[in-house]
């Protein structure tokens, strides 16, 4: 072996061992490292449950399933489309400073939320403390639909002139509406204006 090997080889060795002290001291002086655990059955319980309760909240809504927009926790509202986690506690925020929704078009008080997402999450939610059908809010407050004229109905936002001159004609040539959600059927009334007039009309 040349000096130079041999040299090299002693650096080499005399880096080891003070290495070798220096991980023997940090040892002796500090806390030992914590052990990584994965899953505690004794804090997180059945490791089975578990499994099935995280598949539950991260699968998407069944065909006909509803969400309680007033009851349901954060990791129910986050399975609604378009919905994560922070607009999620933005809604529950929203629910605790404000109270319950009543209707669709409330969504739209809660930052995020827009005539848009509102009208794509109507389908998918129900109300406690409404009807069975969302859109159907009983007020006595409210416009009646089947009794309102059309002076009455252009003052509703996004209806106007023409829009209310067409849902007296739908009526009168159809019937009354037994359904909020029958407006719809008005020819040329956008969706997006149902959902924002939704919870200020009543029937009959």
């Amino acid at each position: 072996m040349s000096p130079a090997e041999r040299r090299a080889l002693t650096m080499v060795l005399a880096l080891g061992v003070v290495g070798h002290l220096v991980r023997s001291v940090a040892g002796r002086d500090g806390p030992p490292a914590p052990a990584v655990v994965l899953f505690d059955p004794a804090s997180d319980g059945d490791p089975l449950a578990h499994r099935d309760s995280s598949r539950a909240l991260a699968a998407p809504l069944g065909e006909g399933e509803l969400i309680d927009i007033n009851r349901a926790a954060a990791g129910q509202l986050s399975r609604l489309p378009g919905v994560g986690p922070a607009m999620a506690q933005r809604i529950i925020a929203d629910r605790q400073k404000h109270g319950a929704f009543g209707g669709i078009s409330a969504l739209e008080r809660v930052p995020g939320i827009g005539p848009a997402t509102a009208a794509r999450l109507a389908p998918h939610l129900r109300f406690s403390n409404s009807m069975a059908d969302p859109m159907v809010i009983q007020s006595s407050s409210a416009l009646s639909l089947n009794q309102a004229t059309a002076a009455d109905l252009e003052r509703l936002p996004g209806i106007g002139t023409r829009r209310a001159r067409e849902i007296v004609a739908f009526r009168d040539s159809v019937g009354p509406f037994r359904t909020v959600e029958e407006l719809r059927r008005v020819p040329g009334l956008p969706g997006s204006v149902i959902d924002r007039i939704g919870p200020m009309v009543r029937l009959p």
